[in-house]
């Protein structure tokens, strides 16, 4: 495992699924973490579970969509932490239906959490790493967001546009030794997938060549990696974690 150690960082929508996990797999890099999500229940049960590994966690109650939640939530962590070196926009949240038929308020939501969230965070992160001259900002995209999902125009458009803010702040802040890059997950063993039927499932797995849904491990990985010194010359860069489904 690359070795994080002195570093700190932020993990949105870390209450479950793949944030969870790449909150746990950050501190066992060797990272300060601090938890950001909504439900303060699962926040405190992660941050327990990673003391008692040995590291150290900090819970940040944040709604993600809620740009004075979000500054009110950055200034806990600085004030925690003194520092942040590794921002993860995680955060996410799904109001499916077909595009004819959407509601305002669906496409409105999934935007402003899965995408101007993002921004938001990412514009309170670069105040403490432009000022250290170093960081690393990970946008959690997704499969569909390459290759496009019926039922789900809001949730593609959102990930497809954290690929472009991602890409485009790349460009922008690269001078100062800030990478930011991309992990574009296949679809993973997380609450939301649980949903999807066994036969829906199966069907998924048909498509997949390495035959299975991924875990929110295999994303955890390729975090912790493009948080890692050794990512270092790779910025504006979208990893896919998808078992083969989509080869970009």
């Amino acid at each position: 495992m690359f070795s994080l150690k002195d570093k700190v960082a932020l993990v949105t929508g870390a209450s479950q699924g793949i944030g969870r996990d790449a909150a746990l797999a950050l501190a066992e890099a060797g990272a300060r973490v601090a938890v950001a999500a909504r439900n303060e229940e699962k926040l405190a049960a992660l941050v327990a579970e990673i003391a008692a590994a040995g590291g150290e966690a900090f819970a940040v109650k944040m709604d993600v969509a809620d740009a004075e939640q979000v500054k009110a939530g950055f200034k806990q962590v600085m004030e925690k932490f003194g520092r942040l070196d590794i921002l993860v926009n995680n955060a996410a949240i799904t109001r499916d239906g077909l595009s004819m038929r959407m509601k305002l308020e669906d496409w409105e939501a999934v935007l402003k959490t899965n995408l101007t969230g993002a921004h938001l965070c990412t514009q309170q992160a670069l105040a403490a790493m432009m000022r250290a001259r170093a960081g690393r900002i990970i946008n959690i995209s997704s499969v569909v967001a390459q290759s496009g999902n019926a039922g789900q125009a809001n949730y593609v458009a959102a990930k497809a546009g954290l690929i472009g803010l991602t890409k485009a702040t790349a460009i922008e802040i690269a001078s100062r030794n800030i990478t930011v890059n991309a992990v574009a997950p296949g679809f993973i063993e997380t609450p939301m997938t649980d949903v999807l039927s066994a036969e829906v499932k199966e069907q998924l797995n048909t498509r997949i060549p390495l035959g299975r849904m991924g875990k929110p491990r295999d994303v955890a990985a390729a975090i912790v990696f493009l948080a890692s010194d050794e990512a270092g010359y790779i910025t504006g860069h979208v990893l896919n974690v998808n078992g083969g489904m989509h080869l970009a």
